[in-house]
């Protein structure tokens, strides 16, 4: 890599760190080509993000972003995971983790807060943003019912009472 390029890509990395919310560090040591494609594939279906960047250009990067507490995490083969969603990254992480034991994270940051590994797995089982959505939707929508529900009722009630009468009314003749 020249300088030309190393500058490119401390640029990109940094703009990568100041917009992203959440970033995790992993160790990818001995997983195979298939395995780092497969992790990628997962990451990119979730709208996270995975990349292996060199060590040294990740911590020029750092300099001045919210994410800065992770420098010291980049240390021998790592790849960071990023995303918009505070809880992609670290789920597609953990989910990995759990299913590769070459895959070791290491830590990360959510914001400017630094994250120890069991932070990332527990920042993992949150909801993600698109479910927390459904859920609120789904509340607002069902006092809606409800409220629709209980107008309707006394009228059909009432229908069904005049009915029973116009029967009975009707079987007495």
């Amino acid at each position: 890599m020249d300088r030309a390029e190393k500058k490119q890509a401390v640029a990109a990395l940094n703009e990568v760190f100041a917009k992203t919310p959440v970033v995790v560090v992993a160790h990818y040591s001995g997983l195979t080509v298939a395995q780092m494609q497969k992790l990628r594939k997962q990451a990119r279906e979730s709208g996270a993000s995975v990349q292996v960047a060199k060590n040294r250009l990740a911590k020029i990067a750092l300099d001045g972003t919210s994410v800065a507490s992770i420098g010291p995490l980049l240390k021998g083969p790592t790849l960071i995971a990023y995303s918009d969603d505070p809880v992609a990254a670290p789920k597609v992480a953990a989910a990995f983790a759990k299913d590769h034991d070459k895959f070791v994270i290491l830590g990360g940051a959510l914001g400017a807060q630094a994250l120890d590994p069991d932070g990332v797995k527990s920042l993992a089982t949150l909801p993600s943003l698109d479910e927390l959505r459904a859920k609120l939707v789904g509340l607002i929508q069902a006092p809606a019912t409800k409220l629709a529900q209980l107008t309707t009722a006394p009228a059909s009630k009432l229908a069904r009472v005049v009915q029973a009468y116009a029967d009975k009314d009707a079987n007495a003749a």
